[in-house]
């Protein structure tokens, strides 16, 4: 039995897939497999292996399409998993980080863990599009905005998150949040949030009836998002949370979980009409399936506004929930992703992981 991959277009063809396997070229990583015959063996185009012959290679688009067909998952390259799940340095260093998130990492630190530096830059640059510092840094921030939502003082927070000094504190909370940690008050009519998730932490902004605002916190427009939103609610930006940020915590932990696809907080969405129009046609696309932008342009009857399509995704503030990292280039090849193309593909893998859960129990029964 053949299952549908999801994708409404045609893929590459096979030489051009062929040269993208023999240069692990990144762009098609996760959306085609390269299923080779000698071995019976289906891999990542970017497979570190030894390449095989043009001759024995088919290329398919799903992990399932491979399985179906009688390959067996690579063990070097393992396709079913996300790639930074087989770096050792990656692992060991997140480990550190999750038994002390609290802790001022430096590079002597990771010198003397025995990793040269270069190399622990890249990988980390590679698979999360930031520096492991940067990242350690983020997560002492996440430690003081809990510490606030929980009613403490700018100090109290500043010690949790082991800053220096509370202007270093300040700082460095108003450069990732687009307002000073003393401007956000405990009674907000609409609240900040802080999510964390395995691609990342989270911020959630949402009033008592709607969700208003999910980002990775990393994205470079979240500051002027969420001065937008302070400049637009009586009496400024809360900290704390809502029932639909509740709601969106509990439902984001089932689709990570791959429980569920779906998602039901209510959302309020600002934007024009057409951007609105565009944002409720990519709640439309299943888990596990992809789009092109000419395919919503399409669907919302604008088949010329390709171009305007991709510019109200591109300023969807509702990620995942909104799911606009399922629209992918018209080639099948992964285009801009403001969250960063290493969560677009590893979001694309989770929810190819929910739809082959689905479809099991017929698998079973075929």
């Amino acid at each position: 039995m053949e299952y549908n991959s999801g994708m409404l277009f045609d893929l590459p063809s096979d030489d051009l897939l062929y040269d993208a396997l023999v240069a692990r070229d990144g762009r098609y990583d996760g959306q085609v497999f390269v299923c080779v015959h000698s071995t019976r063996i289906f891999c990542r185009l970017t497979c570190p292996a030894r390449k095989p012959l043009r001759e024995n290679c088919t290329f398919r688009a799903t992990v399932d399409e491979c399985i179906e067909a009688g390959f067996r998952a690579c063990k070097r390259c393992h396709p079913l998993q996300a790639a930074a799940q087989n770096d050792p340095v990656i692992t060991d260093l997140l480990a550190r980080l999750d038994d002390r998130p609290d802790y001022r990492w430096s590079e002597p630190d990771i010198a003397r863990l025995g990793y040269d530096l270069s190399t622990v830059r890249r990988a980390f640059k590679r698979h999360f599009g930031m520096t492991f510092l940067k990242m350690a840094r983020q997560r002492r921030l996440r430690e003081g905005f809990e510490t606030l939502a929980l009613g403490a003082s700018v100090m109290t927070a500043q010690l949790d998150a082991s800053f220096e000094s509370p202007s270093a504190f300040r700082a460095a909370f108003a450069k990732l949040l687009g307002t000073a940690p003393s401007d956000l008050k405990s009674d907000g009519l609409m609240r900040a949030t802080w999510i964390p998730t395995p691609l990342g932490d989270m911020v959630a902004v949402s009033s008592a009836s709607h969700l208003h605002l999910l980002e990775f916190v990393d994205r470079k427009g979240l500051p002027t998002e969420l001065k937008k939103l302070q400049a637009h609610t009586a009496g400024g930006l809360g900290i704390g949370t809502f029932g639909p940020t509740e709601q969106a915590k509990a439902e984001l932990d089932d689709y990570f979980a791959a429980r569920s696809g779906r998602f039901e907080t209510p959302l309020a969405m600002h934007g024009t009409d057409f951007y609105k129009r565009v944002w409720q046609a990519l709640q439309t696309i299943p888990a596990g399936e992809t789009r092109s932008y000419g395919d919503i342009a399409r669907q919302i009857g604008q088949p010329t506004a390709v171009r305007a399509v991709a510019r109200a995704n591109g300023s969807n503030q509702i990620a995942l929930i909104i799911p606009c990292h399922r629209v992918i280039g018209a080639d099948g090849s992964l285009t801009g992703y403001a969250g960063g193309l290493w969560r677009k593909q590893r979001l694309i893998e989770i929810e190819r992981d929910l739809k082959a859960a689905r479809l099991s129990p017929l698998r079973a029964s075929a």
